[in-house]
């Protein structure tokens, strides 16, 4: 029948908002065999308060990932030792928290320069997050970006302690950053 008029398909509802606010632990350089048995206490506690883990890379193992991955909303990006985890994990992800523009890669490269490369290379994050060195960063790059290193909780290397970050990141604003010495 031409011209007949065809019912209207339902409409999708529509996308939930975001939360107000996201709770964010930062890990990097953790190097687990396989459980999470070697993270510190402090360190589970918060993983469990949080809505969101970002992994800076160097876990090790694929053990040690599903471990992690099994916590809750884990994001992760493959190290130099995450031999076992090629092509499991991206070697850098830009995702998008509670309206903040996240990057993240394991190796920002030396110390010098490190600003503008990452401008260079993340132009649209507010928040570039790294590991690699074990040693914690958390400073304000080129144009406000913020350059976030947790250090490492488990392999302090040269640093005075252990460490990893925490974020608080809402309406599209990094609240709230540090790092935690353990």
């Amino acid at each position: 029948m031409a011209g007949a008029l065809r019912p209207l398909s339902p409409a999708a509802p529509p996308p939930a908002p975001p939360p107000a606010a996201l709770e964010v632990v930062v890990l990097a350089d953790t190097h687990l065999a396989g459980d999470l048995g070697r993270l510190p206490e402090d360190l589970r506690a918060a993983m469990e308060a949080a809505d969101v883990v970002l992994h800076a890379g160097d876990v090790t193992s694929a053990a040690a990932w599903a471990a992690l991955q099994a916590t809750g909303v884990v994001h992760g990006v493959l190290g130099n030792n995450d031999h076992q985890l090629v092509g499991a994990l991206p070697e850098h992800v830009v995702l998008e928290l509670a309206g903040v523009r996240v990057a993240m890669v394991h190796d920002s490269g030396a110390r010098a320069g490190r600003e503008a490369r990452m401008a260079r290379r993340f132009p649209d994050a507010q928040l570039v997050v790294f590991g690699h060195s074990h040693a914690p960063v958390d400073a304000v790059g080129l144009g406000g970006q913020r350059l976030f290193n947790p250090g490492s909780p488990t392999q302090r290397r040269l640093q005075p302690a252990p460490t990893f970050g925490r974020l608080r990141l809402a309406s599209g604003r990094i609240d709230h950053h540090q790092i935690v010495v353990l």
